[in-house]
């Protein structure tokens, strides 16, 4: 099976063109392709497929199997692909996500490859029906107390396709990610865990991003973790409708104007292609 691995500000995953690879077993394919000692390495797997509505389409698997909804780094790599290896050779482009159609704008560089990719991420979910998230289905969950393992917290929950918890910190470097971030994913108000976004503010317009991705652990970058944040810092006060977002893999530029779409943009960068032949 002919793969691409792929990044967008350090969130890799491995492509694989459905175009001509036919995969029959993707959650397992996610799991032994993902290692980082006996596979290739990533934080997943992100299939490229033809779709009935849109331009491509796009499926997503988390490390451990599992099918996410929506990837926002992801998606700027599949525009990529589509573009540089010739899937098609216009800059607008919609690609099918579990999430819906969105709409992506491509930025070519100099050398004729894409750089940078905006997208139109669509509107974000604040009641905990879209999450889902326990409580009334209609309520909105904002700051919303939970004492964890001795850290007094406030959760911001956001759904953009997929769900993610906003926490805001002092020092975001310093903060135990990798201990409270699973007990959040596993908490029992989200019967469909959850992602989970430690922010540090900067200023009204930049902050810091540490995410604990659903199925995958500590990545380096979330694309819809970043849009959670955007939408977070507004509604609760905190940051304005334009941010920068500094993530541990590269940064990302935010927009949420008068309640509309979350525009990203951000980096895609391709790291190699290979033949995966186990066993």
């Amino acid at each position: 099976m002919k793969f691409t691995k792929m990044h967008g500000a350090g969130n890799d995953y491995v492509y694989v063109n459905c175009f001509e690879e036919q995969i029959d077993d993707p959650v397992s394919l996610s799991q032994q392709i993902s290692d980082r000692h006996f596979g290739v390495g990533s934080d997943g797997l992100i299939l490229i497929l033809p779709s009935d509505c849109a331009d491509l389409r796009m499926r997503m698997f988390n490390a451990d199997g599992s099918e996410a909804e929506m990837c926002g780094n992801g998606i700027r790599c599949v525009a990529k692909y589509a573009y540089d290896h010739g899937l098609m050779q216009k800059t607008d482009i919609r690609i099918e996500t579990g999430h819906g159609v969105l709409d992506l704008h491509l930025y070519v560089g100099s050398a004729g490859r894409v750089e940078r990719v905006r997208v139109a991420m669509g509107r974000p979910g604040l009641t905990r029906a879209t999450l889902p998230m326990s409580g009334p289905a209609n309520d909105q969950a904002l700051n919303v107390p939970l004492d964890l393992a001795g850290h007094s917290l406030e959760l911001t929950c956001v759904s953009m396709g997929n769900p993610h918890a906003v926490i805001y910190v002092d020092e975001v470097e310093q903060f135990p990610v990798a201990e409270i971030g699973p007990l959040i994913e596993h908490h029992p108000w989200f019967p469909r865990r959850t992602n989970v976004e430690f922010v540090q503010i900067i200023s009204p317009a930049e902050v810091i991003q540490r995410t604990w991705e659903r199925g995958a652990g500590e990545t380096l970058a979330c694309g819809t973790g970043a849009a959670a944040v955007t939408v977070a810092g507004v509604v609760t006060g905190r940051t304005e409708g334009r941010i920068t977002n500094h993530l541990r893999g590269g940064d990302l530029y935010m927009e949420w104007l008068d309640g509309g779409e979350v525009l990203m943009t951000g980096p895609a960068v391709e790291v190699f292609s290979g033949i995966y032949a186990p066993g």
